[in-house]
């Protein structure tokens, strides 16, 4: 018996065709009402009105709202890690905190109230694994497998786990705590102080 198409594939064979330009504008404009009512006041009715679109078309691109923010996200990020390779791990991770930190402000505000309705929400959980947090951990992987590879990481050190947890641990939590927000400076102190030392097996450096 021939396996069934899944839900996911019969909606990327029945996408509708969009531009580039008309799918920019549908993300930035759902960022926009993201940004005005937050995750839990948007709904697609308000996305089809501001983007004279029908609720339909959304539905059958982009499967559900949670799939939708979710890729607005991602595709109005302001920075990109993937080209980082400086030769050593702690030259790729500061590098990675120096561009993170240069949207942080913007980027927390959103990821914070997301995160915090994805608690509630199982689609927009699993939209947000798979379309924001894999990707981007997979670029850090690649990172720390070089490490690896190049003996500055035992390959059996248990920190490589938790690399990933703790600076987007790191991103959310201080505003929470500090009213601050992780930038590039405080995301190179903490790797400094916490996550390349647990990696390499030194003391961090002293900092002024």
């Amino acid at each position: 018996m021939a396996d069934q198409p899944t839900d996911a594939a019969l909606r990327r064979t029945s996408r509708t065709k969009i531009t580039p330009e008309r799918e920019a504008e549908l993300y930035e404009a759902v960022l926009e009402l993201l940004r005005e009512r937050g995750y839990d006041a948007l709904t697609m009715d308000a996305v089809a009105a501001r983007t004279r679109s029908s609720k339909a078309t959304l539905y059958r691109q982009w499967g559900s709202k949670g799939q939708l923010v979710i890729a607005a996200l991602r595709h109005g990020k302001p920075f990109d890690i993937d080209d980082i390779d400086t030769g050593t791990l702690a030259g790729d991770l500061r590098e990675m905190a120096r561009r993170t930190g240069r949207a942080a402000c913007e980027d927390t505000e959103l990821l914070q109230g997301i995160t915090v309705a994805a608690r509630q929400d199982e689609d927009l959980r699993l939209a947000m694994r798979e379309l924001l947090i894999r990707p981007e951990g997979a670029v850090l992987d690649r990172a720390l497998r070089r490490g690896v590879e190049r003996g500055e990481v035992h390959p059996d050190n248990p920190a490589l786990g938790y690399v990933i947890p703790a600076l987007l641990g790191a991103l959310i939590a201080r505003p929470l705590i500090e009213d601050d927000y992780a930038d590039g400076p405080y995301l190179e102190h903490f790797l400094d102080s916490v996550v390349l030392p647990a990696l390499l097996g030194r003391p961090a450096p002293a900092h002024d």
